[in-house]
């Protein structure tokens, strides 16, 4: 019998903190391109931070609300409890919390906009719109298969080309080249959540890639999420876009192995909750160490 939190635990866990570094990494890999070409800010690099995190909580609290409303999530999944199936949070609340989190998002967006011109607008209401529309409204995201898609594309190449525009009020190749290892792991992790839940996720309805392929193929596309991660730097100093020291995340290969390992093993359901902690561990270690390596010339 999991334990009743008080009401700020409760949000806390409903907020999926831990979860929150997939809106930390590709900001400082944007950042760390800026700082490479001389062009870092940090109230830019704040605020676009502020914003990230802001947009990832309201889309947590979304797919809690969407996936409680279509019995995907219950007291009886694989997972982590949510907030809402164990009744600690009632809908009216999350959606209170799901339209603070978009609305502080939108505030830090004013800032962006008087920074990097009105393209931020764009970028802004296309984040959150996709957030919202993830397990929600008419056609959820993440119900026909696009899942990985939806997090590579805004946690990956919007996030990090984004934060570099903010600061530099350009686009450049190399940040979206940049982008790849960190929405491939992000997605990595996503990979691993939606083997676990197959069942689950079968029967509500949720057509995720794994229900759609099973788990030998969702296998084989966390696999490749890897190799396109760690390809991604190699990619970046044989073209000359970066220097050696852009390859520092390959240090993290043996975390890479051991969870490949795992997850391409016959683990399975809640067993797979450490595979699931271990590629957000991953992504976050790569991604750093990814960004510490691209300011060096």
């Amino acid at each position: 019998m999991t334990p009743t939190p008080g009401r700020v635990r409760a949000w806390l866990l409903a907020a999926r903190v831990p979860t929150l570094a997939a809106a930390v990494v590709p900001v400082a890999v944007g950042s760390a391109l800026a700082a490479r070409d001389h062009a870092f800010r940090l109230g830019p690099a704040l605020a676009a931070l502020g914003g990230a995190i802001l947009i990832q909580i309201g889309t947590n609290l979304v797919n809690d609300l969407g996936d409680f409303r279509r019995g995907a999530d219950s007291a009886k999944r694989l997972g982590p409890p949510r907030a809402l199936a164990m009744g600690w949070l009632t809908p009216a609340e999350v959606r209170t919390g799901i339209a603070l989190s978009f609305l502080a998002a939108a505030l830090a967006g004013v800032y962006l906009v008087s920074q990097a011109g009105w393209i931020v607008v764009g970028i802004g209401l296309a984040s959150i719109l996709a957030g919202a529309a993830y397990t929600a409204g008419p056609w959820p995201l993440a119900y026909h298969g696009l899942g990985e898609l939806f997090v590579f594309f805004f946690f990956g190449v919007v996030a990090v080309c984004g934060t570099y525009f903010v600061e530099v009020r350009a686009f450049s190749p190399d940040a979206l080249l940049a982008a790849v290892p960190v929405g491939a792991l992000a997605s990595a992790i996503l990979v691993v959540n939606n083997v676990r839940d197959l069942d689950g996720d079968r029967a509500a309805g949720k057509r995720t890639v794994a229900v759609r392929v099973g788990r030998r193929g969702a296998r084989a596309e966390y696999l490749a999420l890897l190799v396109a991660a760690y390809a991604s730097p190699a990619a970046l100093f044989a073209g000359g876009r970066a220097g050696a020291w852009a390859l520092l995340p390959w240090i993290t290969a043996p975390l890479a192995l051991a969870e490949g390992r795992r997850v391409l093993g016959r683990e399975d359901g809640t067993s797979l909750n450490a595979a699931l902690f271990g590629t957000a561990r991953l992504h976050v270690l790569f991604g750093l160490l990814f960004a510490a390596g691209i300011t060096i010339p």
